[in-house]
């Protein structure tokens, strides 16, 4: 069971528990929830849940707190991709069956900095870690791996955070009657019709040029 299906699936007494801790950490609480979200051992949708939470309690702060869930997530994945760029190889072969390895090493030989940035910004169940342990075993440049994860993380958050401080009760409500991932893959698929959309238009500039 990941981390949103255990929030939700909580007592009430324990749901608001958690709710304290998050709201007493605040912003610096994303920071180590970012260091476990993107290590070898995942929360998935533990940071995504977080920054509603603390978006929707306090509206006028929502740029910071998407801040500073990107920073926790950008730490937490140089971290991932460190450990992995001194393992090399090896590493990812010790963490990852042959298939998934094969077919995400394909995938990032051919796009590289898309196959960190995309990954970043979709929720839930898209893979991440995967991404991080391979930029590193096959030494992408750090400097354009910490770009396409911070660009993936910005936009995530940002939208997240935005959301959630204009129409926080709303969100909250339907996560109550729908559950978390219902949330996650509406926002998912937004995020990737954007992305289409831009790749679309991108290259229909590139063509006219």
């Amino acid at each position: 069971m990941n981390t949103s299906h255990l929030i939700m699936s909580l007592a009430p007494t324990a749901a608001r528990t958690v709710r304290h801790w998050i709201f007493h950490l605040g912003g610096i609480g994303l920071i180590p929830l970012g260091l476990l979200d993107n290590s070898p051992i995942p929360l998935p949708g533990g940071m995504d849940v977080a920054t509603i939470l603390l978006s929707a309690h306090d509206q006028q702060l929502w740029i910071y707190y998407a801040l500073m869930a990107t920073a926790g997530s950008l730490i937490g994945g140089f971290v991932t991709y460190r450990l992995a760029r001194k393992g090399g190889k090896e590493a990812l072969e010790r963490k990852f069956p042959r298939k998934r390895i094969e077919k995400v090493t394909k995938i990032f030989s051919k796009w590289a900095f898309g196959a960190i940035a995309v990954p970043a910004l979709l929720p839930p169940p898209v893979p991440m870690t995967p991404f991080l342990f391979a930029a590193g075993a096959m030494q992408y440049p750090a400097k354009k791996f910490l770009a396409a994860l911070a660009l993936g993380r910005t936009v995530r958050y940002g939208l997240l955070a935005y959301l959630s401080a204009r129409y926080g009760r709303q969100i909250i409500a339907f996560i109550e009657t729908h559950g978390h991932p219902v949330v996650l893959t509406i926002l998912g698929l937004l995020l990737l019709a954007g992305c289409v959309g831009f790749l679309l238009l991108y290259r229909k500039k590139g063509k006219r040029r």
